[in-house]
C-alpha cells in the first residue's frame, strides 16, 4: 500500500468522523428546538442595544401557546401591523348575555307595525336582540383561549367572556410575536391555544409611539393616535401617489397631516417639505378614522369627515404599563325614572356593561367616544321625542366636564335598559330604557398600582 493511498484513507476517516459529529450535535438541536412547525418563522433579529424597560412599558406583552404546545415569548402585535399597545382595544361580539335571566320575558320582547300600503293592519311581537360587540382594552384582559367556536376573554378582575370566535376580527387576524430566541413568529389564529398577557419586559430598539393633536370643529384632541385605525408606531407607513407618481414614508418623517379634499391630504414632513398625497384609503373618504387616546375621554374616533388635521408631537414613553390597568370594580349608583322612582345599588347597563373599565359609546358630530364607565359621573337622558328632534343626552364626567352626546350608540333606542341589584343585591329591577331618565354613577375606589 502507497503512503498516498494511508494519507487519503485517513483523511476520508476523519471526514466519516466529523459529519458523525456534526449530524449528532445537529440532531440534539433538533430535538431541544421547540418550534411550532406550521408557525411562519422569521430569521432571529440582530440584539440592539436594550432600552429601558420603563420607555417602553406601554407596548404589549405575553406568552402565545400553540395547539402543538411550542411556547413564545415577547412583544405582540395583533394582525401582525394593527394593535400594539395596552391601551388599544380587543374587539369581538357577545352572542348570549347572561343577564336576560334577571329580566322578566316579557319585557325582553318589542312591538313592530306591520303594513300594507303604508296602512298598518297588525302588530308584530319579537325578542329584543341582547347580542352585543365586546370591547375591552388588552391592559384590561389577563388571557385569550380559544375553543372551537367560541372564544373566553378572561379580564383582570376574573370576569370571563364568551365571545364568537369567528367574530373576534382582532383574533382572526392573528398575532406577531418578537421572540429573542426565535425571531419574528407570525401565527394564525388556528394555531393559537392561549394567549397569556405579561407586563412588558426590556425591548431592543423599537420606534415611537405616534403622539398628536387632532383638530375637529367640534373641539381638539390630543394624545396617542392612530392613524387608519391601525399605523401607530413611526416606523409605520403612509402611502399614496404624488404627482411624481408612488410614494410610501415613515410616519416619524411626517410634522402634520391635513385633509386636503374628500380624496386627498396635504403632507408636511419634518424639514419642511410638504405635498399632496392621494390614491388611498388612508388619505381620502376610505380611511377608517384616527384614534386618539384623550386621557380626558379615554379613546375617541376621529372619522374622516370631521377631520381637519393631525400635527404629531412627542411623548414621554409609550403610554401606561399593563400593571397600571387596575382590575374594574362593579357599577353602582343609582336610576331615576321618568315616573320619579330612584333606585339604587348595582348597575347593569345596557344589559351588558357591568364593570368600571367597560365602556360607554356613543357619537357627537362625526366624533365617536369611547368613555370607561370609571370616568362617568352622570348620563341625563331627554325626553324620550326630543332625541328624534336633535337633542343630546348629557353626560357628566367626573371631571366635571359635560359632553352634549347624540342619543345613538349606547344612548339610542337600541340600549335594553337598566338593571338594578338593590339591597342585599340578591335580586335585580329591570327598568327599559324608555323609562329612564337619569344614571348616576359612584366614582371608584382608587386602587394604589405598584
Amino acid at each position: 500500500m502507497t503512503r498516498a493511498r494511508i494519507a487519503g484513507g485517513t483523511a476520508a476517516l476523519l471526514l466519516f468522523a466529523l459529519l458523525v459529529a456534526l449530524g449528532l450535535v445537529a440532531a440534539r438541536l433538533l430535538r431541544n428546538l421547540d418550534v411550532d412547525a406550521d408557525a411562519d418563522v422569521s430569521p432571529a433579529i440582530p440584539r440592539l442595544p436594550a432600552t429601558s424597560a420603563e420607555a417602553h412599558k406601554g407596548f404589549l406583552y405575553g406568552r402565545v401557546t400553540t395547539g402543538s404546545g411550542a411556547a413564545y415569548e415577547g412583544r405582540l402585535r395583533f394582525g401582525g401591523d394593527e394593535e400594539a399597545f395596552w391601551g388599544d382595544y380587543f374587539n369581538g361580539f357577545k352572542e348570549e348575555n347572561p343577564w336576560a335571566a334577571d329580566v322578566p320575558p316579557e319585557r325582553l320582547t318589542e312591538s313592530r307595525p306591520v303594513t300594507v300600503l303604508g296602512v298598518e293592519i297588525t302588530r308584530r311581537e319579537r325578542k329584543l336582540n341582547l347580542g352585543r360587540p365586546f370591547m375591552a382594552r388588552f391592559g384590561d384582559i389577563r388571557r385569550v383561549e380559544p375553543s372551537g367556536r367560541e372564544l373566553l376573554v378572561t379580564l383582570k378582575s376574573g370576569t370571563g367572556f364568551v365571545l364568537n370566535r369567528f367574530d373576534a376580527d382582532d383574533f382572526a387576524d392573528g398575532v406577531r410575536i418578537w421572540d429573542d430566541q426565535h425571531g419574528v413568529v407570525d401565527l394564525s389564529e388556528r394555531r393559537i391555544r392561549r394567549i397569556e398577557f405579561l407586563p412588558t419586559a426590556e425591548l431592543d430598539g423599537v420606534a415611537d409611539r405616534l403622539h398628536g393633536t387632532v383638530r375637529t370643529p367640534q373641539r381638539n384632541f390630543t394624545g396617542f393616535v392612530q392613524w387608519d385605525r391601525q399605523s401607530s408606531l413611526g416606523s409605520d407607513e403612509l402611502r399614496g401617489r404624488t404627482a411624481d407618481g408612488e410614494f410610501s414614508l415613515r410616519f416619524d418623517a411626517i410634522r402634520s397631516i391635513a385633509r386636503d379634499s374628500n380624496d386627498s391630504a396635504l403632507v408636511t414632513l419634518r424639514d419642511g417639505g410638504e405635498f399632496v398625497l392621494s390614491g388611498t384609503r388612508a388619505v381620502g373618504r376610505g380611511n377608517r378614522g384616527v384614534y386618539v387616546d384623550d386621557g380626558r375621554y379615554g379613546r375617541v374616533l376621529v372619522s374622516w369627515q370631521a377631520f381637519e388635521r393631525l400635527d404629531f408631537g412627542t411623548a414621554d414613553g409609550s403610554g401606561p404599563a399593563y400593571d397600571e390597568f387596575p382590575a374594574g370594580q362593579q357599577l353602582s349608583g343609582a336610576v331615576t325614572t321618568r315616573s320619579g322612582r330612584r333606585l339604587a345599588g348595582r348597575l347593569v347597563f345596557d344589559l351588558d356593561e357591568s364593570e368600571t373599565t367597560e365602556t360607554l359609546d356613543a357619537p357627537r358630530g362625526g366624533v365617536d367616544y369611547t368613555i370607561p364607565f370609571g370616568l362617568v359621573a352622570s348620563i341625563v337622558l331627554p325626553a324620550e321625542e326630543a332625541c328624534g328632534d336633535g337633542r343630546h343626552a348629557g353626560v357628566t364626567l367626573h371631571s366635571g366636564e359635560t359632553l352634549d352626546l347624540e342619543c345613538a350608540g349606547d344612548l339610542g333606542e337600541g340600549n335594553a335598559g337598566m338593571l338594578i341589584f338593590t339591597g342585599d343585591g340578591e335580586s335585580a329591577e329591570y327598568v327599559a330604557w324608555d323609562e329612564v331618565e337619569r344614571i348616576d354613577l359612584d366614582r371608584p375606589v382608587p386602587v394604589e398600582v405598584f
